[in-house]
């Protein structure tokens, strides 16, 4: 009778293998992640501000009572109340309505701000970073002089000197922001200047107003105009803090800081004489600059995919 021997047991080892997990993939869901904040961020700030500018555009197309038309039997009434749905005020008058017609000269100041001062500080800020030399000193000093001083003071007055209409408004404000468009733009053309497009440019004889203005230009304003669209929901602040402390557009102008002012004695009965028109300040402020944070960030990655 024969006995078989079982022959030598096979010892397995334990241990870990290797990942299925490549730097690859984790750049790759780093990426997805941030191209879904991204979207998120556009989506949600196109959203919030939508649904501020379009009932404020068509403010004067909607069935709504006139912004200064008075009722005092009707007086604080709630929202929802009698076809008010954002209520009334002291003197009877449709919150809702006051607070859209009030939204075009806030939203009116604010744009034509922003657009002088992209103007503005692209322009200083170009000549500055592409030229150089005393150019570059002058608006340095003067970015440095205007952002050593407080803005509300400053606004308040140069509003008192030259009183406090539309264009006045809109003028303080522009050039109070400007800086910030000419010191991005201005590091922006510094980088360019500096690149292989440049340089062959100047070798072809190109002059070099016509370098900047044709090559330069093009590839740094849409960065800017990012930083512009951001000034918007600043512009709209600032010219509501003014309104607030009366040294915005004059009656019978509504403006979002007028209303808030005019309802701040009832505060403690009538809250929504000052939470609702905060409320539609602060969706348009908070879509903005999820809009321009998005927008900005899709550009950061165009950039980085593309060099």
């Amino acid at each position: 009778m024969s006995t078989t021997h079982p022959g030598p047991a096979r010892v397995q080892r334990s241990g870990p293998g290797p990942s299925a997990v490549t730097p690859k993939h984790l750049a790759r869901a780093k990426i997805t992640r941030q191209r879904r904040g991204s979207r998120l961020k556009l989506w949600a700030g196109l959203v919030c501000t939508l649904v501020v500018v379009i009932p404020v555009a068509l403010a004067r197309v909607l069935p709504l009572p006139g912004p200064d038309q008075q009722d005092l039997a009707s007086r604080r009434l709630a929202p929802f109340t009698d076809g008010h749905l954002f209520g009334t005020d002291q003197l009877g008058r449709d919150l809702l309505s006051r607070v859209l017609h009030g939204g075009q000269v806030s939203l009116l100041v604010g744009l034509l701000a922003v657009v002088v001062s992209g103007l503005i500080g692209i322009v200083l800020g170009a000549a500055a970073g592409y030229f150089g030399g005393w150019i570059d000193t002058v608006v340095s000093r003067l970015l440095e002089a205007q952002l050593s001083l407080p803005l509300l003071m400053m606004l308040l007055l140069v509003v008192a000197l030259f009183g406090p209409s539309i264009p006045v408004i809109t003028f303080v404000i522009a050039i109070a922001q400007w800086p910030e468009v000419a010191r991005l733009t201005r590091s922006l053309v510094l980088v360019e200047r500096e690149k292989p497009y440049v340089a062959a440019a100047r070798v072809l004889g190109l002059h070099r107003l016509a370098i900047l203005l044709r090559h330069v230009l093009p590839n740094v304003v849409k960065q800017a105009s990012l930083v512009v669209l951001l000034l918007l929901a600043q512009a709209v602040l600032l010219e509501s803090a003014l309104s607030y402390l009366g040294a915005g557009p004059q009656r019978p102008f509504a403006t979002w800081g007028r209303i808030i002012s005019d309802g701040q004695d009832y505060i403690t009965t009538s809250w929504w004489m000052v939470t609702l028109p905060g409320l539609v300040i602060v969706a348009l402020v908070v879509g903005v600059n999820l809009l321009g944070d998005g927008l900005r960030d899709r550009a950061r990655r165009r950039k980085v995919s593309t060099s």
